[in-house]
Order: structure tokens, then sequence, then C-alpha cells
């Protein structure tokens, strides 16, 4: 049974940090690409950030110099470092785990919210 545990998030002033880690099982972690997806509201989800196993593969404009993403194959985490924390980041962070559009898996969701 594939599981995604997504954990770290919570409520930051602006210029703040987090970590957001995500908790892998159930498939070979070595074969999927990682990622980490926002969703605010009212908009759709969008990539974060996605890394395979070799290293970072995107990570969009909007957070480019900010956040951080990296993979640990040994134990089976992907990790997204949030640093200088925006309003605008605020968001459901979802992490994703993805070989093929039949082998494509969600967690749960944390919530970020950056808000003095």
């Amino acid at each position: 049974q594939v599981q995604l545990v997504e954990s770290g998030g919570g409520l930051v002033q602006p210029g703040g940090s987090l970590r957001l880690s995500c908790a892998a099982s159930g498939f070979t972690f070595s074969n999927y690409v990682m990622g980490w997806y926002c969703q605010a509201p009212g908009k759709q989800r969008e990539a974060v950030a996605v890394i395979s196993y070799g290293g970072s593969l995107y990570v969009a404009d909007s957070v480019k110099g900010r956040f951080t993403i990296s993979r640990d194959n040994a134990k089976n985490t992907v990790d997204l470092q949030m640093n200088s924390l925006k309003p605008e980041d605020t968001a459901v962070y979802y992490c994703n785990a993805r070989r093929d559009s039949s082998n494509n898996y969600w967690g749960q969701g944390t919530q970020v919210t950056v808000s003095s």
C-alpha cells in the first residue's frame, strides 16, 4: 500500500522558514520522480519543485532562490526547505510520487500559512 505522509506545515511570519518532509512507503522509491505541489484557495494545484533519483528537475520561478527540494533515497524521504516565506506562499502543500500516469500518488497535504 502506497503511503505519502507529509509533515512540517504550520503558521509562520513573513520572512520565516519551514521545512516540509514527506515519508514514502509501499513502492520502490528510487524509481519515482518526487515532487512538492501547492494549491491555494480558488487556484489550481501547481508544481513547486520536482526531483528525480539523480537530482532536482524543476523549481518554480516564484520560489527559485528561496525553496530547495532534496531527497534521501536511503530513508525514502523528500523534503522541501522553504526560506524567506511570503504571504503568497500560503497554500496546502502536497507530496507527489510519479513513475507514469498509472503510478501517480499524492499525500494528504499539509497547510502552510504565512501571515503576521
